[in-house]
């Protein structure tokens, strides 16, 4: 290249000196130096700028092929009303039973056609049988969080429509909503209704039926101020006193100036989890002219275990004096007015339960389980009043869809008064429910 152009320029130098012998041959020689050296140097920029450039583009792509792909957008759980996350859920529900009864009937519109509700078994009637359908056990929920200077504060809110006093099934079965559970969240602290400390909710079998082995289980919702710290649970709840009066029956009092105090110890691990809990609770009645009080105390100890191959054992254990409406649906009383002194005497009563629960095939798991109470009344109350009710179950149920359960269960629960009488109930439930 160097060569072509300097005969090149040459060439056209001559030409244009038309042959002049008189010109400055090394002035001419100095200047085609230059200007190659001109050229050479533009050349060499040239071919370091195209270098860089393809390096610059190897480097471009090596990046983009190792670069990690986009991670998809994290869904959100629930949705964003201004600064508050909202999570709407629940389940929809039906239930049928045909009970059977050895000795009288349940009222048509009670609650115990329902579910069972161990002191509601009659005794010295007629046998009866009854089917009912029903959705009233469909239940919703809404809770919602967000963040106030770095504190989470969340709340919840959840009814159905079990107990409704409205309506009838005549004509359009209307029902009305009942408050569950509404609480509030935060630093800890829950304030609110909600499940009662002293209860462990995982030791409740799984059941076709709303729920099932009721007679020894703690089973409480109520209003109250929680402080959790690590494993451990104090709280205040509402105190209420059930009381056995000389003639037999209940009075609900109602007449409690202190809250029932509860503290609760919880121990979780990969064989599942147990909790001790304590109750310390004052029993009052209050009418024209009786101001009476006692004290009640009680310990349980409640869990659900994992014992191999997808099983586990739940189970509960509880006695004390004045437990009352704590355990078995208020099977037993809080108290019992003396008809000797008119003082309020403390009932002491303790009671338990186990079930087991197997899964099996894809989807199916069965569930067996007993239950009972055993209330310890004072001599003197009515021979009517309750002494012991205990229960046992069979249930077997299988998700034929996802969210959606279908269930058989057979019970079979027995009470028995001070008297030595008993009565009999038989409930097979077949259950069909869907959560959303």
């Amino acid at each position: 290249m160097k060569t072509t152009l300097k005969a090149l320029m040459l060439s056209g130098v001559a030409l244009g000196l038309t042959g002049s012998a008189t010109a400055d041959e090394a002035e001419l020689e100095a200047r085609i130096a230059a200007l190659e050296a001109l050229v050479q140097n533009l050349s060499a920029q040239v071919d370091a700028e195209r270098t860089q450039t393809d390096q610059d583009i190897v480097r471009l792509e090596a990046a983009a092929s190792s670069a990690p792909a986009a991670a998809p957008a994290a869904q959100q759980d629930g949705m964003m009303l201004g600064d508050t996350n909202v999570r709407v859920g629940g389940y929809i529900d039906l239930d049928a039973h045909v009970t059977s009864l050895s000795d009288g009937a349940i009222g048509s519109s009670s609650i115990a056609r329902d579910f069972h509700i161990p002191g509601a078994t009659p005794i010295g009637g007629s046998g009866t049988t009854a089917t009912d359908m029903t959705a009233q056990a469909s239940r919703i929920f809404i809770a919602g969080d967000r963040d106030i200077d770095g504190n989470k504060v969340s709340g919840y809110f959840e009814m159905d429509f079990l107990g409704s006093l409205q309506g009838n099934e005549r004509v359009s079965s209307s029902f009305s909503p009942r408050l569950r559970r509404a609480y509030i969240d935060v630093n800890g602290l829950r304030v609110g209704q909600e499940w009662s400390t002293f209860q462990n909710t995982s030791a409740i079998p799984e059941s076709a039926s709303f729920l099932t082995l009721s007679d020894g289980m703690v089973f409480m919702r109520q209003a109250q101020i929680r402080y959790t710290n690590g494993n451990w649970q104090f709280a205040l709840e509402n105190g209420d006193t059930t009381v056995s009066p000389v003639g037999g029956g209940r009075i609900e009092a109602d007449s409690n100036t202190l809250p029932d105090a509860v503290v609760r110890y919880n121990h979780t691990g990969d064989f599942g989890n147990v909790s001790f809990s304590g109750l310390a609770r004052q029993l009052r009645y209050e009418a024209a002219g009786i101001e009476e009080q006692t004290m009640g105390y009680a310990l349980s100890v409640a869990g659900k275990l994992n014992v191999g191959g997808g099983d586990d054992v739940r189970f509960s254990l509880t006695g004390g004096e004045g437990l009352g409406r704590y355990i078995g649906l208020n099977a037993a009383n809080g108290a019992a007015v003396n008809p000797m002194t008119g003082e309020l005497d403390v009932i002491p009563s303790y009671g338990g339960l186990i079930a087991w629960r197997h899964p099996f095939g894809e989807t199916a798991r069965l569930n067996l389980g007993y239950s009972g109470l055993f209330i310890d009344n004072p001599s003197y109350v009515a021979s009517s009043m309750t002494q012991s009710v205990q229960s046992v179950y069979g249930a077997v149920l299988w998700d034929i869809a996802p969210r959606v359960t279908m269930g058989t269960e057979l019970l079979f629960g027995q009470r028995e008064d001070e008297a030595g009488n008993s009565g009999d109930i038989s409930r097979f439930t077949f259950s069909t429910k869907y959560a959303f």
